[in-house]
């Protein structure tokens, strides 16, 4: 994961599908640089050569956007969006300093955190269920 070549980013096009590993990164509004799993109509395509490399980028992609790091390259007033030079410039800032900046465990702590998130997300989800079918009943 350190090198800066071992990925290529694109603009996605709606209904098109791609044969290697990759992930989507929403370009508009203000959650712009978000990895996400599905295309949506505002995004990049994130194309990698391994499943491994794959989930060690996107996950990469998710810590630089919680952080804020896509923020700066933000533009726009009514519409916020980021540009994909701008995108790959910050990829390839932190893949430069991956490394030295112990991102690798920064992401294992981050995946271990989402999981937890999307569980207690499941939990709340289920909660309210229960709730309505206790005033249904």
């Amino acid at each position: 994961m350190t090198e800066q070549s071992n990925y290529e980013i694109k603009t996605h096009k709606i209904g098109r599908t791609y044969s290697k590993p990759h992930f989507y990164i929403l370009n508009k509004g203000l959650n712009s640089g978000k990895p996400m799993n599905e295309p949506c109509p505002n995004c990049f395509i994130v194309l990698i050569e391994t499943n491994e490399q794959r989930e060690s980028l996107y996950y990469l992609c998710l810590s630089l956007q919680i952080g804020q790091y896509f923020n700066y390259y933000i533009k726009g007033s009514v519409i916020p969006f980021i540009t994909i030079g701008d995108t790959r410039k910050v990829l390839d800032t932190a893949l430069q300093n991956y490394k030295e900046d112990n991102w690798q465990s920064r992401v294992e702590k981050l995946k271990k955190i989402t999981t937890y998130e999307e569980n207690l997300k499941q939990q709340i989800k289920t909660i309210g269920q229960l709730k309505l079918a206790l005033l249904r009943t």
